[in-house]
């Protein structure tokens, strides 16, 4: 197993980086760290194979950061500002991964960090069970049923104390499921993403964003929470044309 360290003061750019490095069969999660200096000082008891490394956190910059290592390991950088790429390979970094990236961009990096460290085991594109175009639906237990529901066919999920409501193309009501959002996100797709706590969209369903809220249909106008608002708004602007 690849151990990895996963950096960033983002809360939910953290858990994104933790739940892709857990659908990669070689790796392994050693530490997860909201800050550099946090990181520091796990890496002066222990060691890891690989760091993927945010650039912009207060304190210490994730690029300053590697250069006080002694005996770096692999490093993918992670941000959100593109103007970073060209210095982050000025310090050998295996990749980088552009803020907002899918789990496609994330395995990337993977397989180029397992042709360094594993040159002779199989990609994981061919090995993992992160999900596939083959693989697009999941099993709800709700009532006394275990209903199939197929991924793309989800237009939101509405999160209800302990239970989710899981809403479809085309049904007037939703599945009710007791379920985490945490575990919910861990099996979606990078087409679906989480915009406020008690909400994941599939963002192939959204008709219009107006404001801080995500109309999905004439009826349904869903809030964007403050701490998944810039996330969002980087993914819009990977689409949007215009100026």
């Amino acid at each position: 197993m690849i151990r990895c360290m996963a950096i960033d003061d983002e809360p939910l750019a953290l858990q994104q980086i933790t739940a892709y490095i857990g659908k990669v069969p070689f790796l392994e999660l050693a530490s997860q760290c909201q800050s550099a200096l946090e990181a520091h000082r796990f890496l002066q008891n222990d060691t890891v194979d690989v760091i993927f490394c945010d650039i912009n956190m207060p304190d210490l910059n994730g690029m300053d950061f590697i250069k006080t290592l002694t005996a770096p390991p692999l490093v993918v950088f992670t941000t959100a500002y593109a103007e970073y790429a060209v210095e982050g390979f000025k310090v050998n970094a295996v990749d980088y991964l552009l803020k907002p990236f899918g789990l496609q961009d994330f395995m990337r990096a993977a397989n180029r960090i397992q042709e360094r460290l594993a040159p002779n085991a199989p990609p994981a594109s061919q090995s993992t069970n992160a999900g596939s175009a083959e693989d697009d639906t999941i099993f709800l237990k709700t009532d006394y049923r275990i209903v199939k529901v197929s991924i793309s066919n989800i237009r939101y999920i509405e999160a209800m104390s302990e239970y989710l409501k899981v809403w479809l193309e085309g049904e007037p009501k939703p599945i009710i499921t007791l379920l985490s959002m945490k575990k919910m996100e861990e099996r979606l797709p990078d087409t679906f993403m989480r915009i406020h706590r008690s909400y994941i969209i599939n963002l192939t369903k959204i008709q219009e964003v107006n404001k801080n809220r995500v109309i999905m249909d004439t009826d349904t106008y869903l809030p964007i929470g403050e701490m998944y608002k810039d996330t969002f708004l980087s993914y819009l602007n990977t689409k949007f044309l215009g100026k």
